[in-house]
């Protein structure tokens, strides 16, 4: 086998080595079956019970109660900036948004042309480098929902507490689902797509409360529509079969991990590594506010620009791949998800001491 680089990339992510090398043999021969997994039929028994393998996997990591939908869509998570909306907002009526980074000001533009977005919260002007406290906004006692980001990849920002509101709360939750316990019967909705936690690109995952799916407004397209994929169990057209099965392998590593609780104990562990070496030295500069901080991606600045680039170069000498930062904000960026080595954080955290010797200003 193919030494293999660490990589740090935001997404598509890093996956376990068992799920890809399982995945390796059932893309040509489904448990011996004689034809490939991205070949079989989607209503064939043996595809059926992968789906529903995974949708139960899902359902016990993440203690979904039973008046939960659990779906299985295509259009990448950013499509779920728009649908949202359109099954959650008739006419005339209101929705909140706490704006914390690219990804919630994308959801906003997309809710602006189905209904009243109200800005609650925004720290735009900060370069999105904190998230609220629960004293920083007021939900509008008029909206159907509050919608926020509970991980923001790019600015290496975390809610480590959820907002609390009467309001339905909604959240995109694609760059930490499965990385730390959370309450879901607190959400009406959550979605997240699978390329940073949970499998590769092409799926992305919908929890929805069941009473949510019968207030789409009439005029919705079949398919954009949550009741239409939830009454056919993800099945209304041919769904994304390899990505969904590829879930439920990450999911069973997760599971033989020892679950969310353990997960997060080590996701805890490997962030303190890479903060503790930001914070013991002026050197390097992390983006996020102390109290705002990320356990699954870490945005930070050297100096200067050119010692960012001369670090980035160097690193990927040493099988560091994927530090560069987001364009819209520069710098270096370590994403640490889920499947992520600690190895990694640790050689990271080594070359980040020896360059820091080596490339005094």
């Amino acid at each position: 086998m193919v030494d293999r680089i660490y990589n740090f990339s935001a997404g598509p992510a890093t996956l376990p080595v068992d799920m890809l090398e399982q995945a390796s043999k059932d893309i040509v021969n489904y448990s011996d079956t004689g034809i490939g997994l991205i070949e079989m039929s989607h209503r064939s028994k043996e595809f059926m019970a992968v789906a529903a393998d995974t949708e139960s996997l899902l359902r016990d990591l993440m203690e979904i109660p039973a008046n939960y939908k659990v779906l299985f869509l295509q259009g990448g998570a950013s499509s779920q900036f728009f649908m949202i909306p359109m099954n959650l907002l008739g006419s005339g009526e209101k929705a909140s948004y706490l704006n914390t980074g690219t990804w919630s000001k994308k959801a906003i533009k997309e809710a602006q042309l189905f209904g009243d977005i109200d800005i609650a919260y925004s720290s735009e002007e900060q370069t999105f480098n904190r998230v609220p406290l629960p004293s920083d906004y007021t939900v509008d006692p008029d909206s159907e929902y509050l919608y926020f980001v509970s991980n923001n990849t790019i600015y290496g920002t975390q809610f480590s507490a959820f907002p609390k509101t009467d309001t339905i709360l909604i959240s995109d939750m694609s760059s930490d689902i499965l990385s730390r316990k959370i309450d879901v019967s607190k959400f009406g909705l959550i979605f997240a797509g699978a390329q940073k936690n949970m499998g590769p690109a092409g799926v992305t995952v919908v929890i929805i409360r069941d009473d949510l799916l019968d207030k789409v407004p009439a005029n919705i397209p079949t398919m954009l529509k949550y009741k239409t994929h939830a009454d056919k169990d993800s099945m209304f057209n041919t769904p994304p079969c390899f990505a969904i099965y590829a879930v439920g392998e990450v999911l069973k590593w997760l599971k033989k991990k020892g679950g969310v609780e353990a997960i997060e104990t080590i996701n805890k562990a490997k962030a303190s590594l890479l903060y503790d070496c930001i914070d013991s030295t002026d050197y390097y500069r992390g983006h996020a506010e102390k109290t705002s901080r990320s356990l699954m991606n870490i945005s930070f600045n050297l100096p200067n620009s050119d010692l960012e680039g001369k670090f980035i170069k160097e690193a990927v000498k040493i099988g560091l791949n994927g530090l560069k930062g987001h364009r819209s904000i520069g710098g270096c960026r370590a994403s640490i998800y889920n499947a992520f080595p600690t190895a990694g954080v640790e050689k990271l955290v080594a070359f980040m001491k020896d360059f820091e010797a080596s490339n005094q200003v």
